[in-house]
């Protein structure tokens, strides 16, 4: 089931899915150009410790040319450094949040919502990320992918099993 509403500024749909067929409802919500979903989807997923010769290999990755669009979070230090890097290289970015729709937008996405160059979807309505909707963002979001980027993940890390579990989409950039 669908239901969609179109905000005051004409870019807020709320989209409620059932994707697995299950009784269990996921509300989803869009910001942005939904579109970009149907561009190749490259995940990137960086682990809160990350050595800093990977850090500035991350950077180069970010800055450089990418087909298609890249997803994250964006919640860790190195992948909130990625997604302004990304920003400021005009490529496409669709960032998932683990808690509830902005109700501001932060000053540095209006500018790329406007241009379409960003689609930031929701998957919860908790008002603060927590472990367990981060790990259920992080499940959709490598759900979504066609191309997993994991950084610094040991077997310590929240990480781990989604990097065992889809193993079979994932790359090394570096």
């Amino acid at each position: 089931m669908v239901l969609c509403g179109i905000s005051s500024n004409g870019w807020h749909e709320k989209v409620v899915e059932n994707r697995d067929m299950s009784t269990k409802t996921k509300e989803l919500q869009y910001l942005g150009n939904k579109d970009l979903l149907t561009l190749p989807k490259t995940v990137f997923l960086a682990s809160s410790t990350i050595p800093p010769d990977v850090v500035l290999r991350c950077y180069d990755w970010a800055t450089g040319e990418h087909e298609g669009c890249v997803v994250s979070g964006f919640s860790s230090k190195l992948e909130q450094d990625v997604l302004h890097f990304l920003l400021k290289s005009k490529t496409p970015v669709i960032m998932v949040l683990a808690r509830r729709m902005y109700r501001e937008i932060p000053e540095e996405l209006k500018v790329p919502l406007v241009q379409g160059r960003l689609l930031i979807i929701s998957t919860s309505t908790a008002i603060r990320q927590s472990r367990a909707t981060a790990l259920a963002r992080n499940r959709y979001i490598c759900e979504l992918a066609d191309r997993i980027m994991m950084v610094g993940v040991t077997e310590n890390s929240s990480l781990y099993a989604l990097q065992e579990q889809f193993r079979n989409k994932q790359s090394t950039p570096f």
